[in-house]
């Protein structure tokens, strides 16, 4: 009996099915929730309440109109003008979704709209049952951690708020913890709490745990402090016996840390930033007015460049020697042309020939 084999040959089918199957649609993950859905409509219709607010009939006789047919503040006019601007064309959901409930709001507008004047909470909350009210969560809208007046004492989200979704449990906003966010992270302080409300506040940058706002009200110091005098400092680690950076880069000391710098491109060594805080110069450089400068070995009284008419020029930390432009370079000197062809006919290639005695 071998079923793990024919378990494993049961599943390439449906492999091979997955891996032909099209990528999903850009944008899918992104698709919007049935809650999502109803609310941009509900919305969408009470904007078109407020661009409707100052029409009438726009006909003759509007006072005999209203009379006769209704006012159009109430009408079925009305609502149909709404009812025309709450999907672009394109939008193929929002159409199919308006379809489909295009009765529900014809039903709010003409008959109950008096006794519900939330569109939302009679809409999307109690018909169709895709939303919650605010403060309350899941398939049965139960409340929220805290409360459905303040979830999370204030200070955090709660899953699934305002939908048929999520567990109630806070995600706390940055500085609080604790089941209801009621309770201060580490490097924060209680500023502020009573029955009702609590507040956070930031440590001084000094202090891991505090009571306080200042760096004497630590109760433990940060990584890269020290407590001192009780107060927590910062510790410059660029004084400790043994350097933390390497012999070609300097350190800057920072608040609760340090950073290693490199040393000018001149310096072997160095204390600091630039060419004056040089321990020693790199050769082709000395130091001058208190810094690391290039030292120009053209015009030293010791020639540089040796060869007759070789001239010299001088580069960061060094220099080269060229022959003029249409000199020959030869190993002893930078030779005219004219002499260069002279030499040459001096120089046969081949012995002369021995004249007959």
């Amino acid at each position: 009996m071998h079923p793990p084999r024919r378990a494993a040959l049961g599943l390439l089918p449906l492999l091979l099915l997955l891996l032909l199957l099209p990528p999903p649609a850009p944008g899918a993950a992104n698709k919007p929730t049935p809650c999502q859905r109803c609310r941009g409509l509900v919305d969408k219709f009470n904007q078109g309440m407020v661009d409707t607010a100052n029409k009438n009939f726009g006909g003759g006789n509007t006072a005999w109109e209203e009379k006769t047919l209704s006012k159009y503040e109430f009408s079925e006019i009305r609502l149909l003008e709404i009812l025309e601007g709450l999907c672009e064309s394109s939008d193929f959901e929002c159409n199919q979704m308006l379809e489909a409930q295009e009765e529900h709001l014809e039903a709010w507008w003409l008959q109950l709209k008096n006794e519900y004047p939330d569109l939302f909470e009679w809409f999307c909350v109690k018909t169709l049952k895709v939303c919650c009210l605010p403060g309350t969560y899941g398939p049965d809208c139960l409340e929220c951690q805290g409360g459905s007046q303040r979830p999370c004492s204030g200070n955090g989200h709660c899953s699934g708020d305002g939908s048929r979704q999520g567990d109630g449990s806070c995600r706390c906003h940055v500085g609080y913890q604790g089941a209801l966010c009621a309770d201060c992270m580490d490097g924060y302080f209680s500023s502020l709490r009573n029955e009702t409300h609590s507040f956070c506040t930031a440590c001084d940058e000094s202090c891991k745990t505090c009571s306080g706002p200042t760096n004497r009200d630590c109760g433990e110091c940060e990584v890269g402090w020290v407590l001192e005098e009780d107060a927590c400092v910062d510790v410059d680690e660029c004084a400790a016996e043994t350097p933390p950076c390497s012999a070609a880069q300097f350190c800057k000391n920072v608040n609760g840390s340090y950073t290693c710098e490199e040393c000018d491109s001149s310096c072997v060594g160095c204390t600091g930033e630039g060419p004056g805080n040089c321990k020693e110069c790199i050769p082709g450089y000395a130091r001058e007015l208190g810094q690391c400068a290039d030292v120009d070995e053209c015009s030293l009284a010791a020639k540089a460049c040796v060869r007759k008419n070789e001239n010299c020029y001088n580069t960061p930390g060094s220099y080269v020697c060229v022959c003029p432009d249409g000199f020959e370079e030869t190993e002893d000197a930078c030779v005219p042309p004219a002499e260069a062809e002279v030499t040459e006919e001096e120089s046969p290639t081949q012995p002369p020939a021995h004249e007959d005695l």
